[in-house]
């Protein structure tokens, strides 16, 4: 048998274990392995319990980081090996040309400052402890080496081993959520085409009036180009092909190809504009006048990519000065969401602008030279050779202006472009000052900690044993003393940042007298604070928020179940403003029959609710509807659906002579077309007996990067449903307002700080990236059910919990 088929037989008996492996027993068997690994100075004890989670147990610090990147390399090898390939630009060595700009990008974008002060700002011995972390994933690459039935499935697929690691790799900044540049170049091509007060009065920007106008000296019909497709490149996933992969048998037809490939486009085409509208991530904390045990309690869901595995890891570090649970992503060290003995903390996104695109006037006779303070400046150029599969490497210049790297050249024009981004400075590595975090004892320790948290923009908070909550916004500001940063400037020395804001002189707050604070990537700046210069003007709707805060304020005493049900929460607050509107249509058949069934709706995006199904479809007619209203005819723009709801609320006087009329008609011939689309879709028309939730409609199926190039048999060992789902883009529940879940909370926490053994959580659809572990999609079922497991603390109760026990020691 070869060892591919061999490894393919290993997955289905594995896949067959894990039935009924939620909240087993404790008395489940327990598999113990002993292995002597080079590079530890002394023994390390590593229990995974029954969920997956792996509890790390060491002497020293430098032992800890070790187990922490060896362990991750065994659940995560082939999700850490498209890391590094994607972070030092290596991805066209495997998939050829069509990756060569991808890999341009990544080198283009390279971070390329001191090292070590840059692996230092993370933690004081960050050094130590990202080398630690590295040398531990490259003793899993070396065992590999030795034994190769230890590789995944996915290396034998596409005829590829594992590289070696180095702190570059960890720091590389390709998968961070970084900034605006798209939308910046975006808004700038719509005001260069339709004015800037056009496209302000179709926006929700805020707080404040921001400038949109281009500076008179920029050719606005030039940026038209494709001026971001090299920093669009390496910032975007890998996409396999059936070409790619080497074993013929598993390989996905061509036709088969094509009409995932659509799918993937229509899915990823809802996710776009969910970006701009929906996709977030929620979290809060209350003291201990609000929860039932009388001590602080927190909750987090970030909201990201769904996919099988997932993006986020759980794991738990004990050692000399590290006592700390929770997730982060497997390439990095530490844990960035989580508790220690403490407290807890969580995040979620804060606006932040870290980019802007600058436009040069280039020498014409010299195009390496750009006009800076009417002089001619010489750009930075380096020089690459790339590897590229099936061809000769390819030389590529990489050019860079005192600004940043240079990511378009319009020679017709004499123009170059590029990106200054925040991210680039010393400490943009996403995350990495989780570290830092780690080890708060007090919020004033949080809050220092908070203060090396370049990257991403977030909403930290904290709840602390000592009966401690606080709110810190993170993110490396730079402060823009005359320009808005929404639009593209000119990089003749007119617009230059002002340094940066300091970290913790963004928006806080301690012990807030309502007794809890809540965050979902909403406007939450005070309307009096002083660095309006250095704050971002776009933010989510707010009806996540809203709902939240709704809850929390009832007067209730929360407990860990009544958390649990406000993290799955579905009650969706735009449907209680649209509903209404009904009242003042007249209909007929189906479409009377949803009519009636929406107005007697309790507003819950229920998977089993046929007024659920029906609202989806009206939400996105009406988005649709009003967008086409109020954008001009030409203009690619989406309007928030918060904008949708004041426009029906309030429709305009270009409406004609009855406003009002106008919108009841647009209502209802809204609901007309909705509940056809969903009769298409579920193949009925008897309103009564839809569901929202299915595999033809909402629904959830986890996709694997592989899973388009690999034929239907394999596709179905790598990924996981699909599973009826309720939600959408505007409840607390966030589950996409596409039919499949392509975001949302694949991972949640919620702590009660009186006793760190009563934490839940849930990671789908499993710890482990490899296919052949019980631990690769266990947790799928009950995280589609809105379950969560246990996530135990305390030695003893992960000892009672634990499946399989790896005691490693040192080698020689």
């Amino acid at each position: 048998m070869r060892p591919s088929a061999a490894r393919f037989a290993l997955v289905r008996s594995c896949q067959a274990l894990v039935v009924g492996a939620f909240l087993v027993t404790p008395s489940v068997a327990q598999e113990t392995t002993r292995l002597a690994l080079d590079g530890l100075d002394q023994p390390v004890e590593i229990l995974v319990d029954q969920w997956g989670i792996s509890h790390i147990y060491a002497e020293t610090e430098h032992d800890l980081f070790f187990a922490q990147g060896w362990n991750a390399a065994r659940d995560r090898l082939f999700q850490l090996e498209l890391w590094r390939r994607q972070a030092t630009g290596t991805v066209a060595e495997i998939l050829g040309e069509r990756e060569l700009e991808r890999d341009i990008g990544a080198r283009l974008f390279k971070f390329r400052r001191d090292l070590e002060q840059e692996l230092n700002h993370y933690h004081d011995r960050g050094a130590a402890i990202i080398r630690a972390y590295a040398d531990g994933i490259n003793a899993y690459v070396a065992q590999t080496e030795a034994d190769p039935d230890l590789l995944p499935p996915e290396f034998d697929l596409l005829g590829i081993t594992p590289g070696y690691w180095t702190p570059d790799v960890v720091i590389s900044r390709h998968q961070g959520l970084l900034g605006n540049i798209g939308q910046e170049l975006a808004t700038g091509r719509r005001v260069a085409e339709f004015g800037a007060e056009t496209v302000k009065a179709l926006s929700t920007y805020g707080p404040g009036d921001p400038l949109l106008e281009l500076d008179s000296a920029l050719d606005g019909s030039a940026l038209s180009e494709d001026i971001l497709g090299l920093y669009n490149a390496f910032r975007g996933s890998v996409q396999f092909r059936p070409e790619d992969i080497v074993d013929t048998a598993r390989r996905g037809d061509a036709d088969a190809f094509a009409m995932l490939e659509r799918a993937a486009a229509d899915a990823a085409s809802v996710v776009a504009y969910d970006v701009e509208q929906d996709i977030g991530s929620n979290n809060w904390v209350v003291d201990g006048s609000r929860s039932e045990s009388g001590y602080p309690m927190m909750a987090n869901d970030p909201h990201r990519a769904q996919g099988a595995p997932s993006l986020r890891y759980w794991v738990h570090l004990v050692g000399p000065g590290w006592n700390v649970i929770g997730g982060g992503e497997p390439s990095l060290p530490g844990v960035s969401i989580g508790h220690n003995e403490y407290g807890a903390w969580g995040l979620t996104v804060f606006s932040t602008d870290g980019e802007d695109l600058y436009v040069y006037e280039t020498n014409p006779t010299n195009p390496d030279q750009y006009r800076y303070r009417g002089e001619w400046e010489t750009m930075t150029v380096i020089t690459e050779e790339i590897p590229v599969k099936g061809r000769s490497p390819h030389t590529a210049e990489l050019k860079y202006t005192r600004h940043g790297p240079v990511v378009y050249e319009d020679t017709d024009r004499n123009l170059a472009y590029a990106v200054r981004a925040a991210w680039m400075e010393i400490g943009g590595a996403p995350y990495l000052a989780s570290l830092r975090m780690d080890q708060a004892k007090t919020w004033e320790e949080f809050r220092e900690a908070c203060n090396y948290s370049n990257i991403p923009g977030e909403n930290m908070v904290w709840a602390g044993r000592d009966g401690t909550i606080g709110w810190q916004s993170v993110g490396i500001a730079p402060v823009r003393r005359n320009w808005s940063g929404l639009v593209p400037v000119p990089g003749d020395g007119r617009y230059e940042w002002d340094g940066y804001l300091p970290i913790i002189a963004k928006p806080h707050v301690v012990d807030p007298p309502e007794g809890y604070f809540a965050t979902a990537n909403n406007d939450l700046i005070p309307r009096d604070y002083e660095h309006m210069d250095a704050v971002g003007f776009a933010w989510s709707d707010p009806y996540r928020w809203l709902r939240i805060v709704e809850v929390l304020d009832s007067g209730t005493r929360f407990s860990m179940a009544d958390m649990m049900r406000l993290q799955t929460d579905e009650l969706s607050l735009p449907a209680r403003q649209i509903v209404p509107f009904l009242e003042y249509v007249e209909l007929e058949g189906p479409a009377e029959d949803a009519r009636r069934i929406l107005l007697d709706w309790d507003w819950v995006m229920d998977r089993d609710s046929p007024a659920a199904a029906v609202y989806a479809a009206l939400e996105a007619e009406l988005r649709a509807r009003v967008r086409d209203r109020l954008v001009p005819e030409g203009m690619s723009m989406n309007v928030s659906l918060r904008k949708v709801i004041e426009t029906l609320v309030i429709p305009p006087g270009s409406w004609g002579a009855d406003p009002l009329a106008a919108r009841n008609e647009l209502v209802g011939d809204a609901l007309r077309s909705a509940v056809g689309a969903v009769t298409r879709k579920v193949g009925s028309d008897d309103v009564a007996s839809w569901q929202y939730g299915g595999a033809d409609y909402h629904h959830a199926r986890l996709r694997h990067p592989l899973g388009n190039a690999v034929d239907a048999t394999t596709r179905e060992l790598f990924e996981a449903g699909p599973t009826p789902r309720g939600g959408y883009g505007s409840t607390v529940n966030q589950t996409g307002n596409g039919d499949n879940q392509t975001s949302g909370a694949s991972f949640r926490i919620i702590v009660d700080t009186s006793d760190w053994d009563r934490s839940v959580g849930m990671n789908t659809p499993g710890q482990s990236g490899d296919v052949r572990s019980p631990f690769y999609r266990n947790l799928f079922d009950h995280w589609a059910n809105d379950d969560f497991h246990p996530v135990y603390y305390s030695r003893e109760k992960v000892e009672a919990a634990t499946a399989v026990r790896i005691d490693l020691t040192p080698g020689r």
